[in-house]
């Protein structure tokens, strides 16, 4: 595997990771809330991100390079209302769609097309994360995020489920 490639696989993978902590420490956020359906939406979220970080991590190797591990940085753990978090979500979302297309950008420098076509997976699975995220950021709005209609959306998020998409790719 070309190094310039693997180099920014294994900070991909790093970002992935960060993710998942990030999601975990908004899960126990909202469960401090009682905001119950909310804490399962990030802590599937969570799940993804680390099926996410996997799916590169097994990647590098099957294609002969070095998994490194690098430290994660400290996530945040406080946020002042559940639109503030959505809305910190949909920033990170779209660092992390950012981040991918540069992976591509660079896979294709470096000609390297069974990354691209590993990542075209990704590609994908962003403009699904960044929809439903900016879906519930508006919901969120629209009521303030407050009254009845957070209780309703609450109750909807309780229902989400982790199904592991990488398996299925």
């Amino acid at each position: 595997m070309n190094k310039r490639v693997e180099d920014a696989l294994n900070e991909q993978v790093n970002k992935e990771f960060y993710s998942a902590y990030l999601y975990l420490s908004m899960s126990s956020y909202f469960s401090e809330k009682n905001l119950n359906g909310f804490a399962n939406f990030m802590r599937v979220q969570y799940q993804e991100e680390v099926s996410h970080g996997m799916k590169i991590f097994d990647y590098i190797m099957e294609r002969g390079g070095r998994a490194k591990l690098k430290p994660i940085d400290e996530v945040k753990l406080e946020w002042n209302d559940v639109i503030e978090v959505f809305e910190e979500t949909c920033d990170h979302e779209k660092f992390i769609t950012d981040s991918i297309n540069s992976i591509v950008d660079i896979s294709y420098e470096e000609r390297d097309h069974a990354t691209v076509n590993m990542l075209q997976w990704f590609i994908e699975e962003q403009v699904e994360e960044e929809s439903t995220v900016q879906g519930l950021l508006e919901q969120l709005k629209m009521i303030d995020g407050k009254g009845a209609g957070l209780f309703m959306i609450d109750r909807e998020l309780m229902a989400r489920t982790f199904v592991d998409a990488t398996q299925e790719a």
